[in-house]
Protein backbone atom coordinates (compact mmCIF):
# COMPACT_ATOMS: atom_id res chain seq x y z
CA UNK A 1 0.00 0.00 0.00
CA UNK A 2 1.29 3.42 -0.96
CA UNK A 3 2.41 5.51 2.02
CA UNK A 4 3.09 8.68 0.00
CA UNK A 5 1.05 11.76 0.87
CA UNK A 6 -1.79 12.31 -1.60
CA UNK A 7 -2.26 15.62 -3.36
CA UNK A 8 -5.44 17.61 -2.67
CA UNK A 9 -7.24 16.47 -5.83
CA UNK A 10 -6.50 12.81 -5.10
CA UNK A 11 -7.77 13.21 -1.51
CA UNK A 12 -10.97 14.85 -2.76
CA UNK A 13 -11.59 12.08 -5.31
CA UNK A 14 -10.90 9.28 -2.82
CA UNK A 15 -13.04 11.04 -0.19
CA UNK A 16 -15.98 11.23 -2.61
CA UNK A 17 -15.63 7.50 -3.36
CA UNK A 18 -15.40 6.66 0.35
CA UNK A 19 -18.49 8.71 1.13
CA UNK A 20 -20.42 6.86 -1.57
CA UNK A 21 -20.27 3.79 0.68
CA UNK A 22 -20.25 5.47 4.10
CA UNK A 23 -23.37 5.61 6.23
CA UNK A 24 -22.37 9.10 7.39
CA UNK A 25 -19.71 11.16 5.64
CA UNK A 26 -16.02 11.45 6.31
CA UNK A 27 -14.30 14.83 5.97
CA UNK A 28 -10.73 15.99 5.36
CA UNK A 29 -9.88 18.35 8.23
CA UNK A 30 -6.41 19.70 9.03
CA UNK A 31 -4.65 17.08 6.91
CA UNK A 32 -6.54 14.13 8.39
CA UNK A 33 -9.55 12.03 7.50
CA UNK A 34 -12.15 12.68 10.17
CA UNK A 35 -15.38 10.99 11.22
CA UNK A 36 -17.52 10.54 14.31
CA UNK A 37 -19.22 7.15 14.56
CA UNK A 38 -22.39 6.86 16.62
CA UNK A 39 -23.46 3.54 18.16
CA UNK A 40 -26.38 2.38 20.28
CA UNK A 41 -24.34 2.03 23.46
CA UNK A 42 -20.84 1.80 24.93
CA UNK A 43 -20.51 -1.95 24.36
CA UNK A 44 -21.21 -1.57 20.64
CA UNK A 45 -18.76 1.34 20.37
CA UNK A 46 -16.07 -0.58 22.22
CA UNK A 47 -16.69 -3.67 20.09
CA UNK A 48 -16.17 -1.55 16.97
CA UNK A 49 -12.92 -0.22 18.42
CA UNK A 50 -11.74 -3.75 19.23
CA UNK A 51 -12.45 -5.02 15.70
CA UNK A 52 -10.81 -1.92 14.24
CA UNK A 53 -7.76 -2.35 16.45
CA UNK A 54 -7.21 -5.85 15.07
CA UNK A 55 -7.59 -4.64 11.48
CA UNK A 56 -5.32 -1.65 12.10
CA UNK A 57 -2.63 -3.84 13.63
CA UNK A 58 -2.73 -6.19 10.64
CA UNK A 59 -2.25 -3.14 8.38
CA UNK A 60 0.47 -1.67 10.63
CA UNK A 61 -1.53 1.56 10.61
CA UNK A 62 -3.15 2.92 13.74
CA UNK A 63 -5.89 5.52 14.16
CA UNK A 64 -6.04 8.52 16.41
CA UNK A 65 -9.35 8.08 18.17
CA UNK A 66 -11.40 9.09 21.15
CA UNK A 67 -14.35 7.31 22.73
CA UNK A 68 -17.03 8.62 25.06
CA UNK A 69 -20.00 6.37 25.78
CA UNK A 70 -21.53 5.54 22.38
CA UNK A 71 -19.42 7.84 20.18
CA UNK A 72 -16.05 7.13 18.58
CA UNK A 73 -14.24 10.07 16.98
CA UNK A 74 -11.56 9.07 14.47
CA UNK A 75 -8.75 10.95 12.73
CA UNK A 76 -6.60 9.16 10.17
CA UNK A 77 -3.32 10.34 8.71
CA UNK A 78 0.03 8.80 7.94
CA UNK A 79 2.39 10.69 10.23
CA UNK A 80 5.63 9.76 8.48
CA UNK A 81 4.14 10.97 5.16
CA UNK A 82 2.89 14.21 6.70
CA UNK A 83 -0.72 13.80 5.61
CA UNK A 84 -3.36 11.55 4.08
CA UNK A 85 -2.29 8.51 2.08
CA UNK A 86 -3.94 5.54 0.36
CA UNK A 87 -3.36 3.63 3.59
CA UNK A 88 -5.67 6.02 5.47
CA UNK A 89 -8.43 5.45 2.93
CA UNK A 90 -7.91 1.67 3.14
CA UNK A 91 -8.33 1.78 6.93
CA UNK A 92 -11.36 4.06 6.61
CA UNK A 93 -13.00 1.56 4.24
CA UNK A 94 -12.28 -1.27 6.71
CA UNK A 95 -13.83 0.80 9.48
CA UNK A 96 -16.94 1.36 7.37
CA UNK A 97 -17.29 -2.38 6.88
CA UNK A 98 -16.74 -3.06 10.59
CA UNK A 99 -19.28 -0.55 11.87
CA UNK A 100 -22.22 -2.36 10.28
Amino acid sequence: MNRNRLETQAVEAALAALNDVAETPWAAIDGKLHKEFQFTDFVEAFGFMTKTALAAESMDHHPEWFNVYKKVRVDLSTHDAGGITELDFALARRMEALCR
